[in-house]
């Protein structure tokens, strides 16, 4: 097993994890729980492998992949109910790096179909941010990468990194490397002082004359 197959497998189960805890909040019962999980887990891979025509997908021809899933989020509920919820910086900082691991690898399969760059780029994000926007709308929340600290951008960045080491003489395993720390590094930065991009907020007239 790669070290790199290793972090996907490693994001797979954080990503589950937050699924699980999504469910949790909304009182759903354990088909639900898994249910989410897995579309946290695996819904952006999945989407990314069907855009690209990239078959099977990821955890149709592996079943490490749904079995990884599930075990985290088994083991969520479990630790829940046994012991104290689960520590959300811990949380935080495990996803950010499952995200970074999924941007590069979301990058790089499109790369492999020789996708122009601005494809490679969608790609990545959308394997990061995808399951976790599926989460959301499932769960009725406004998703997470539209309304908190930068999400979405960090992957854009590591993306568009990983694209332009892949063209220099560097090893892959150390594009992605420095890929990966990359969008960690933006995304922790924007947990610890709590960046954002700037919001939007459309006044009606009747706001305007107050």
């Amino acid at each position: 097993m790669s070290w790199f197959y290793a972090f996907d497998l490693f994001g797979v189960a954080v990503f589950a994890i937050t699924g699980a805890l999504m469910a949790g909040r909304k009182s759903m019962d354990l088909f639900g729980v898994l249910v989410i999980a897995i579309v946290t887990a695996l819904g952006g891979g999945t989407l990314r492998d069907v855009i690209l025509g990239n078959h099977p997908v990821s955890w149709i021809g592996n079943d490490l992949y749904i079995l990884v899933a599930t075990l985290a989020a088994l083991g969520t509920v479990c630790w829940v109910r046994l012991t104290r919820p689960i520590n959300e910086l811990g949380l935080l900082v495990a996803d950010a790096f499952g995200l970074a691991v999924f941007t590069v690898i979301g990058t790089q399969v499109a790369l492999v179909h020789q996708v122009p760059v601005s494809a490679a780029v969608i790609m990545g994000v959308m394997t990061g941010v995808a399951g976790g926007v599926m989460r959301d709308i499932i769960c009725n929340e406004i998703p997470l990468i539209f309304h908190k600290e930068i999400y979405a951008t960090a992957c854009i960045v590591g993306s568009l990194a990983y694209i332009g080491l892949s063209q220099l003489t560097l090893r892959e395993d150390v594009a992605a490397g420095l890929c990966i720390a990359v969008v960690l590094a933006i995304r922790l930065a924007a947990i610890r002082w709590h960046l954002a991009l700037p919001r939007f907020h459309l006044l009606d007239r009747n706001d305007r004359a107050q």
